[in-house]
């Protein structure tokens, strides 16, 4: 285990990782492995007290995938953003739908933000 975390948020990773949602699924298959230009993404990562989907730590990239549940969750998801934009990380959020029906945009997206910080 990491010093970075705690045993705690190690357990909960952990269990979201073998819980992935059909969206997270799909886009992991696209991220893990360097498949996204030799970049190395680690799926629910935990960065201080949170957990985030989908994080390239060496480029300090955040991909978070928000289902129906972030529109009643708006104040978390703000405190959330507001604590890793101050640890130096971006921030990209999609909706579960847009990557299952939309997945290519969303890579689009992903590769130029990521050709960006070069």
């Amino acid at each position: 285990m990491h010093k970075r975390i705690t045993p705690k948020f190690f357990g909960r990773a952990k269990q979201l990782h073998s819980e992935m949602t059909p969206a997270e699924a799909k886009l992991w298959a696209h991220l893990r492995a360097h498949r996204m230009g030799d970049v190395h993404f680690r799926n629910q990562h935990a960065i201080g007290n949170y957990i985030v989907d989908f994080c390239a730590p060496r480029k300090k990239l955040i991909i978070e995938l928000d289902g129906s549940q972030h529109l009643e969750q708006k104040e978390y998801d703000k405190e959330r953003s507001v604590f890793l934009k101050s640890k130096g990380y971006q921030i990209l959020r999609f909706w579960n739908k847009e990557v299952l029906n939309n997945t290519d945009s969303v890579l689009t997206v992903i590769w130029d933000t990521l050709k960006e910080e070069n």
